[in-house]
């Protein structure tokens, strides 16, 4: 099978989330990825640990199907196995801190200098260029600045985070699709480039909805929130709403547990069957919600009905029972339902693997599928485990020239 990124070898400098998180699915895709550790390790290794002295699930779940290698970039050897590994690779990628890559000598420009069709792709928090750009950032900075936060919630409520990473993972995204891109402009021209993804850029890319509501503000109230938007110059917080031009709310099931809830899409070519359903035929002529206007202005008693309703069924019978009628649904699916569904599992996005120190554990799946793409999913690599590996194969050094740089503390503090 002849993978979509065969052929691709990715130096990967990135740690925590991220960089990982882009890394993991080019190599999923079937480019070979090394990564590129200092000798004490990507520091996720030891983050949130479950096992005692074992790489933690946070290292495992981002960093299945890579080489890993450890390389101290602080000694004239170690630098020298970095350049030599630029020689060799297609894509370096990074997210250190502003400024750390320059420090050791190695910016974009002498990068592509020893390397002119070698793309360097990389993260950070605010990008390179902007007020902002030598400030650090996290997830929730990402969410907070890139406005994420000031749309998640209740307005009556506090700014949230969403769970889902927008920020780390969200970034990850957008960079490999920019990896994507300047492979195939160098396929045409030969030549690298520099990719950069800003954390809060991505957030905002991942808002873009909320900028659209924030320019219809100008001109009037938004009637499909559910909170009067009369005096906002910004778009509100807007709990359950859809965020789209149907109505959608979550409404809660029996027997009325945390995640208890279906979420529903009130659409207007099923409103119909929908309110016979629910009320009979007094509902379907109820003026109230006889048209997708009067349902805008008194959707807070259409989610009452609907939710008296709900009060009767689980959240996966009222899901059977509604995709018969073709509504949009969906149960809150728990972390732990997931675990165990079905579809889930079908669709190999809990993949179980096992691991030589910590065992057995389940990793995310790949959510890209391609159809001659058929990259087994394999464990996370332990610090250091394909050091010799990858000198022996990708510099072609012999026994004596890896000792030598050994000895000169190339792969060691």
């Amino acid at each position: 099978m002849d993978n979509a990124l065969a052929g691709i070898r990715i130096l990967d400098m990135t740690h925590v989330q991220a960089g990982p998180t882009a890394s993991q699915l080019l190599a999923w895709l079937g480019a070979d990825v090394i990564k590129f550790e200092p000798p004490t390790g990507d520091i996720t290794r030891g983050q949130l640990r479950d096992v005692p002295g074992v790489d933690s699930l946070y290292f495992t779940m981002l960093n299945c199907n890579k080489r890993s290698i450890t390389v101290n970039m602080k000694s004239a050897a170690g630098k020298a196995v970095f350049e030599g590994l630029l020689q060799e690779c297609d894509v370096v990628m990074e997210n250190f801190g502003p400024g750390v890559l320059d420090r050791l000598g190695y910016n974009w420009e002498s990068i592509h200098a020893k390397n002119p069709s070698i793309i360097m792709a990389s993260i950070k928090g605010f990008g390179s260029t902007g007020p902002y750009a030598e400030f650090k950032a996290y997830e929730n900075v990402a969410q907070a600045m890139g406005g994420s936060m000031s749309t998640t919630g209740f307005n009556d409520g506090p700014p949230l985070v969403t769970g889902a990473q927008i920020g780390d993972s969200g970034t990850g995204l957008h960079l490999a699709i920019g990896i994507l891109a300047a492979l195939q402009a160098r396929h045409r021209t030969g030549r690298g480039q520099f990719v950069e993804v800003a954390m809060m850029d991505a957030v905002m890319n991942l808002c873009r909805v909320k900028f659209r509501d924030h320019q219809r503000l100008t001109r009037g109230p938004l009637p499909e929130y559910s909170v009067s938007t009369a005096d906002c110059d910004a778009a509100p917080r807007s709990g359950n709403d859809s965020g789209g031009g149907q109505l959608g709310n979550a409404i809660r099931c029996k027997p009325g547990g945390a995640n208890d809830y279906i979420y529903v899409v009130v659409q207007e070519v099923v409103w119909e069957a929908l309110a016979r359903r629910i009320g009979g035929d007094a509902l379907v002529q109820d003026p109230r919600f006889s048209t997708l206007a009067e349902r805008r202005k008194n959707q807070s008693q259409m989610w009452q009905l609907l939710e008296s309703f709900a009060a009767q069924y689980t959240k996966r019978e009222l899901m059977a029972l509604l995709n018969q009628l073709d509504v949009p649904c969906g149960p809150i699916m728990s972390t732990q339902d997931l675990a165990q569904d079905e579809h889930v599992r079908l669709r190999d996005m809990y993949v179980p693997l096992d691991h030589p120190e910590r065992g057995s554990w389940h990793n995310v799946g790949m959510p890209i599928k391609l159809s001659n793409n058929r990259v087994e999913i394999t464990r996370s690599p332990l610090l250091g485990e394909h050091t010799e590996e990858i000198l022996k194969e990708v510099l072609q050094w012999s026994p004596e020239t890896i000792e030598r740089h050994r000895q000169e503390g190339a792969f060691t503090k």
